[in-house]
C-alpha cells in the first residue's frame, strides 16, 4: 500500500530543490541550471531522502553537479526545514539519473531502425 505522505513530502522537496537550482540560490560553482531533480524517494521513517538528478550535460558534468548537490546538502537541508515546518527535515543525499539520457538515446536507436515494408 502506497503511502502518500512520503509521496508528497518527496513532490515539495522535488519542487523546492528545483527552484533552488534555478533561481542560482545554490553558490557551488558546480551546480548550474541545467541540473534537474527528476525524482525523490523519501525513507518510510523520514530520515533520508534520496534525491535522483539529471542533466542533458555530458556525464562528466553531471557527476560534478551531483557533488556540488551534495556539499550543499546542509545549506538546503536548512532551507528545506523552513519551508517544510517538520519536527525533524530528511537528510539529502543525491544520485546520478541517468535514466532520462538511457531513454533519450533508446528513442534515437529505434527512430534510426528501418523496418520492411508491409507485403501484407
Amino acid at each position: 500500500m502506497p503511502n502518500y505522505r512520503d509521496e508528497r513530502l518527496g513532490k515539495l522537496i522535488q519542487e523546492k530543490i528545483g527552484s533552488l537550482i534555478v533561481e542560482g540560490k545554490i553558490k557551488d560553482y558546480r551546480v548550474d541550471s541545467f541540473l534537474t531533480v527528476t525524482h525523490v524517494d523519501v525513507s518510510k521513517d523520514l530520515s533520508y531522502a534520496d534525491i535522483l538528478v539529471s542533466s542533458y550535460k555530458p556525464e562528466s558534468g553531471l557527476e560534478r553537479g551531483v557533488e556540488g548537490l551534495q556539499s550543499a546538502a546542509g545549506f538546503i537541508q536548512a532551507k528545506l526545514s523552513g519551508f517544510l515546518r517538520m519536527r525533524q527535515t530528511p537528510r539529502l543525499r543525491f544520485h546520478v539519473d541517468t535514466g532520462p539520457r538511457e531513454a533519450f538515446a533508446l528513442n534515437r536507436k529505434i527512430d534510426g531502425l528501418v523496418l520492411p515494408p508491409d507485403n501484407g
